[in-house]
């Protein structure tokens, strides 16, 4: 079954294993408008010290809406959860407008694989780490 993913070799070892297997990439994102507060913030920056609760009220709203949408669409699949989630956060218009992207892949419980992961992590000679995941001792 074909399927888009931004996993790691690593990290669908790890799922196929635990008896998941990837659905398909699934994002969701948002444009949120700062509005009054943003320009208030970029007014307060250097008289005030510490947080400023409108403002980090606002960012926590966009990032759950973003992570919601990604969560729908995942849904819409029939996926049973979703992995490697990352979040890009890009401000516009001077901070004015925050826009937020949620991007991860979408797993579906397949019920083959074990429940136990035993990976084996071995230090090479020249310092670099090779892992050989999955097999004995």
């Amino acid at each position: 079954m074909a399927f888009t993913s931004d996993l790691t070799t690593s990290d669908f070892w790890l799922l196929d294993n635990m008896g998941y297997s990837p659905v398909a990439l699934v994002l969701g994102n948002t444009v949120y408008s700062m509005g009054v507060v943003g320009g208030l913030v970029g007014g307060l920056k250097g008289m005030t010290k510490g947080e400023i609760p409108q403002y980090t009220e606002l960012m926590y709203n966009a990032r759950e809406m973003a992570i919601g949408r990604m969560r729908q669409e995942a849904e819409k699949l029939g996926a049973d959860g979703v992995v490697g989630v990352k979040l890009n956060i890009t401000y516009m218009r001077g901070g004015e407008e925050m826009e937020i992207v949620a991007i991860g892949t979408a797993v579906k419980r397949t019920g083959k694989g074990s429940d136990r992961v035993d990976p084996t992590l071995v230090m090479g000679l020249k310092g670099g780490m090779v892992s050989n995941a999955g097999s004995g001792p």
